[in-house]
C-alpha cells in the first residue's frame, strides 16, 4: 500500500514526482489556446512579429506571473476560494467565490469546444472507412437555432465532461498527475509527426519563413504586441484560478521558479510546434493563414483532405488537440472541486459530479449560436481571465508582507527570492496586464480607438 505525499501543516495532497509536477503544470497551460488559438492569432497578427514577441513576453512576464500564482496557492494551501483571503486581498473570500462562478461559466463553453474537436476527430476516422461524415454539422450557427448542431454539441459536451469527471474523481496523483504524464508526451509526439508531414509538402518553406523567419520591425505594431501579451496570459492559464489551485499542491521544498520555467518552455514549445504543423501546410496548398478561428475547423480539414493519407494526420492532429484541451478542462474541474471540498463538507466524489452537472447546464446557452458564444467567450475567457491574473499578482505584490512574499516565492530552506523579482511582480506585471486590458476595452469593447 502506497501513501500519498501531503503538505505537513495541512494534510493537503501534493504532487508525487518532479516529472509529474512538470507534466501536470504544462498540461494545464497547454490547451486549445496553443494548438487552436496560437496558429490563427499568428496568422491574424502578422506571423513572425507576433510569434517572436510572444516568446519574449512569455519569459519576461509569464514566468514571474506563474511564480506569483504558484506562490499564492502554496502559501495559502487553498484554491481560488480561500487563496485571496489568505493573501490579505480586500474582500478576498468574495473575490474567490466570484472567480469560482467565472470558472463554472468558462468550463461549460470550453467543454463544448472540446466536444467540437472530439467530433472532428471522429470525422477523420470515418473518412478512413469511406463513410460520409460532415464534421462541420456540430458547429453552432452564427444566429438562430439549428437542432442538429445543438443536439450534437450537447452529446459531445456530455462525453467530455464525464471523461474529465472520471479522472478528477481519482484525485491529484492517481487521476490528474497520472493522466498528464501519459497525455502530454503523446501530444508532443503527435505534433512532431504532423509537423514533419507538413514541412515535407512542396511549398511549405514559404510558410516557415512567414511564421518564424520573416521578421520586420514595421510589423511589430502596438496591436501585435498587446495581442501577444493577451494571448500569453490566455495560453499560460493565468487568471488567479488554475495555477493557484495547482500551486497549492506543490511541496514546500519545490522552488516555484522551476515549474514556472518549464511550464513556459513546454507551453511556448507546443505553440511553435502547432504553428509549424499548420501554417506551412496552409501555405503549401495556397490557402490564406488569416482565416481567424476557422483556421482549424474550416481550413485545416481541407488541407488534410488534399494530401496523401491525410486522414491519418488529421486523426492524429485532432486527437492531439483533444488531449490538449482535455487536460486544461481537467484543471478547470479541479478548481471547482477544490473550491467545494476546501470550503464545504462535500467529499471529492460528490463535489465532482455536482460540478459536472453544473458545467453541462451552463454549457447550454453558448451552444445555441455564435451570437451568444462569442461574447460569452470574451467575457468569461479573455476579460475575466485577465482580471484574475491582475488580482493574483496584486495579492502577492501588494497584500502579502514583502518578507512573506519573498519566502513564498522560494523553496523551504533556500534563501528568499531576489528583491528585483518582488518589485517586478509588484509593479511591472500589473502595468503590463492593465495596459492590455485598457487597450482591449478601448479597441474591442468601446471602440473609441482603432487598432494599428
Amino acid at each position: 500500500m502506497t501513501t500519498r505525499p501531503v503538505a505537513p501543516s495541512t494534510g493537503r495532497e501534493t504532487f508525487g514526482s518532479r516529472f509529474g509536477t512538470i507534466m501536470t503544470m504544462i498540461g494545464v497551460a497547454v490547451g486549445l489556446g496553443n494548438v487552436w488559438r496560437f496558429p490563427y492569432m499568428a496568422g491574424t497578427f502578422g506571423g513572425a512579429a507576433f510569434a517572436l514577441f510572444y516568446v519574449v513576453v512569455a519569459v519576461t512576464i509569464g514566468v514571474p506571473a506563474l511564480m506569483a500564482e504558484y506562490a499564492l496557492g502554496r502559501h495559502s494551501r487553498r484554491g481560488t476560494v480561500g487563496a485571496f483571503a489568505a493573501g490579505g486581498f480586500p474582500f478576498g473570500r468574495q473575490v474567490g467565490w466570484f472567480f469560482f462562478c467565472v470558472v463554472v461559466a468558462a468550463t461549460g463553453y470550453y467543454s463544448a469546444v472540446i466536444g467540437w474537436v472530439l467530433y472532428y476527430a471522429l470525422a477523420q476516422g470515418a473518412h478512413a472507412l469511406g463513410l460520409a461524415f460532415d464534421a462541420a454539422a456540430i458547429l453552432p450557427p452564427d444566429r438562430g437555432f439549428v437542432a442538429k448542431s445543438f443536439g450534437l454539441q450537447l452529446a459531445c459536451t456530455a462525453a467530455v465532461i464525464v471523461a474529465c469527471a472520471l479522472v478528477v474523481a481519482k484525485g491529484l496523483r492517481a487521476g490528474i498527475e497520472r493522466a498528464s504524464t501519459i497525455i502530454m508526451p503523446a501530444l508532443f509526439v503527435i505534433l512532431l509527426i504532423v509537423m514533419a508531414r507538413s514541412l515535407t509538402l512542396e511549398g511549405a518553406g514559404e510558410g516557415v519563413r512567414w511564421f518564424i523567419l520573416k521578421f520586420r520591425w514595421a510589423d511589430l505594431t502596438p496591436t501585435v504586441m498587446l495581442a501577444a501579451i493577451g494571448h500569453m496570459m490566455f495560453s499560460l492559464s493565468l487568471g488567479g484560478t488554475f495555477m493557484v489551485v495547482y500551486g497549492s499542491y506543490l511541496g514546500a521544498r519545490e522552488n516555484v521558479a522551476r515549474p514556472a520555467l518549464w511550464t513556459v518552455i513546454g507551453d511556448t514549445g507546443t505553440s511553435l510546434l502547432a504553428g509549424l504543423a499548420i501554417i506551412p501546410a496552409v501555405f503549401a496548398l495556397h490557402m490564406a493563414p488569416t482565416q481567424g478561428p476557422g483556421l482549424i475547423f474550416s481550413t485545416l480539414p481541407q488541407v488534410f483532405a488534399a494530401i496523401p493519407a491525410g486522414w491519418v494526420f488529421g486523426l492524429l492532429f485532432f486527437a492531439g488537440l483533444f488531449g490538449a484541451g482535455y487536460l486544461s478542462n481537467v484543471a478547470a474541474f479541479e478548481v471547482l472541486v477544490a473550491g467545494l471540498t476546501d470550503n464545504t463538507r462535500l467529499d471529492r466524489t460528490r463535489a465532482v459530479w455536482m460540478m459536472a452537472v453544473a458545467a453541462f447546464l451552463i454549457a447550454i446557452p453558448p451552444t445555441i449560436n455564435n451570437a451568444i458564444f462569442v461574447p460569452w467567450d470574451l467575457t468569461f475567457g479573455s476579460g475575466m481571465q485577465t482580471l484574475g491574473a491582475l488580482l493574483a499578482v496584486l495579492t502577492v505584490g501588494w497584500c502579502l508582507h514583502r518578507s512573506t512574499a519573498l519566502k513564498a516565492l522560494s523553496a523551504a530552506g533556500e534563501p528568499p527570492a531576489p528583491l528585483w523579482l518582488y518589485y517586478w511582480i509588484r509593479w511591472g506585471i500589473p502595468a503590463g496586464i492593465l495596459t492590455v486590458g485598457i487597450w482591449w476595452l478601448l479597441t474591442s469593447v468601446i471602440g473609441v480607438v482603432h487598432a494599428v
